[in-house]
């Protein structure tokens, strides 16, 4: 009866909230597009947008419901364009993935999803899992869950013992030979088919392993791990479907292959050289960082036996050098959109990200462009997400002290709104 209740009087505040005008005093806005802070600022949202930001607290009429962030500094909601919301890593994973059923995994994600919406992230780019993800973002979306608005990949593709081939290090009577249908494809054709099949299934856009990597149960961390003409392949049956692809590349010549067959994104980007820098630029290629799970794997692997020991010498290697190519990467032009990895660290803690960018030497007023509208400029989702204007989904949020002056004020996200909703005030 108790739970009856809650669900009736939620329900009852979120239809009193769309009945009426929201108008958001703000303080202090940060202003993305202009890269300035203005002050005494008004919010005005009706359902689940905004219709007007106007100089000055204006009167809030109709019996309109007023939120008073005079005292904080407000920016646009965050995005993450690089999260796993079906797990969290920890000593136990390997083993989970022979005792866990989906429904366990659902469960577990329902709880990552709402700590990444609390810490401020108010849309997630989720790059692999079981399918799972899937579902969870259509839970959210249809009001069953709370959590960020999810982009998802649904399974990635990789080829034959590649990064997220998901029987590496099974033994041989259970590795099987798993196909597009399990996300593994070699050939164009197979290529193709993997594409369908993630549409099929319902994904949004396409993650694919074009290098080794750190965590998988397979000896190297970044030889390349799919032809050119194999990526091409799957970028333009993407295209057909409106889907655009992620890559995630730790090794140069992957990330090459990847660049010149049209990706979206190179994820990771830890090895890049001058060419592989060169080319995005040239290409307009965007790099998600991810910097924050290159230090969790590296504290990581120095606990004994938390990694598996083909893990741990990799953890070792790649880890340290994410945040000096970020660097590199962001002083020679190349776009930057903010991603985390969330998952391979835990959930809710992805503001580490900014501290970690700017000291690489990202001016902090960038870090919150890289993750507002530079995420939302590589989602393809401009038009409706990344800056706070009319028109554009109401996702607001706020933090305590001026993050142009305290980047860690990022990791204390105060007040958090997606689609005229508070979550957290």
């Amino acid at each position: 009866m108790k739970s009856i209740l809650i669900t009736f009087f939620t329900a009852c505040i979120a239809l009193n909230m769309y009945a009426q005008n929201t108008y958001i005093y703000c303080g202090k806005l940060i202003d993305v597009n202009s890269e300035t802070v203005l002050n005494e600022i008004t919010i005005v949202v009706e359902g689940d947008k905004i219709v007007k930001v106007e100089p000055g607290y204006l009167p809030a009429l109709d019996n309109g419901i007023i939120i008073n962030l005079k005292n904080k500094f407000v920016m646009p909601g965050l995005i993450d364009m690089h999260v796993h919301l079906e797990g969290e890593m920890s000593k136990k994973s390997y083993i989970e993935r022979f005792t866990f059923d989906d429904a366990d995994i659902a469960f577990q994600s329902k709880v990552f999803a709402e700590r990444n919406l609390m810490a401020g992230f108010t849309t997630v780019r989720d790059l692999g899992g079981r399918g799972v993800n899937n579902a969870l973002r259509d839970a959210i979306k249809n009001g069953l869950v709370i959590g960020p608005r999810v982009f998802s990949a649904g399974k990635s593709l990789s080829v034959t013992g590649g990064h997220a081939d998901p029987t590496n290090g099974w033994r041989a009577d259970l590795m099987g030979d798993p196909g597009p249908a399990e996300g593994v494809v070699n050939g164009e054709d197979d290529c193709r088919k993997g594409v369908r099949q993630r549409y099929k299934n319902g994904a949004d856009l396409i993650k694919i392993t074009a290098t080794a990597g750190v965590l998988s149960m397979a000896k190297s961390s970044s030889n390349p791990q799919f032809t050119e003409d194999e990526i091409r392949a799957i970028v333009e049956t993407a295209a057909d479907f409106g889907m655009k692809v992620a890559a995630h590349a730790h090794g140069a010549e992957g990330m090459k292959r990847a660049i010149r067959a049209g990706v979206a994104s190179i994820e990771h980007g830890t090895l890049m050289d001058e060419e592989v820098i060169s080319l995005m630029k040239k290409r307009g290629t965007f790099l998600v960082p991810t910097i924050t799970a290159g230090k969790s794997v590296t504290d990581s692997a120095k606990i004994k036996d938390y990694y598996p020991a083909m893990v741990t010498p990799k953890a070792l290697e790649i880890g340290p050098k994410i945040q000096t190519s970020f660097g590199r990467a962001y002083a020679a032009g190349v776009k930057i959109a903010f991603g985390t990895d969330a998952g391979v660290y835990r959930h809710g803690k992805n503001g580490l990200e900014f501290q970690y960018m700017v000291e690489a030497g990202m001016p902090p007023i960038e870090t919150i462009m890289a993750a507002t509208v530079n995420a939302a400029e590589l989602l393809g989702e401009s038009e409706t997400l990344g800056s706070i204007e009319p028109g554009k989904y109401a996702d607001i949020i706020a933090v305590d002290q001026d993050p142009l002056l305290h980047i860690e004020t990022m990791q204390q996200v105060s007040f958090v709104m997606k689609g005229g909703v508070v979550y957290k005030q």
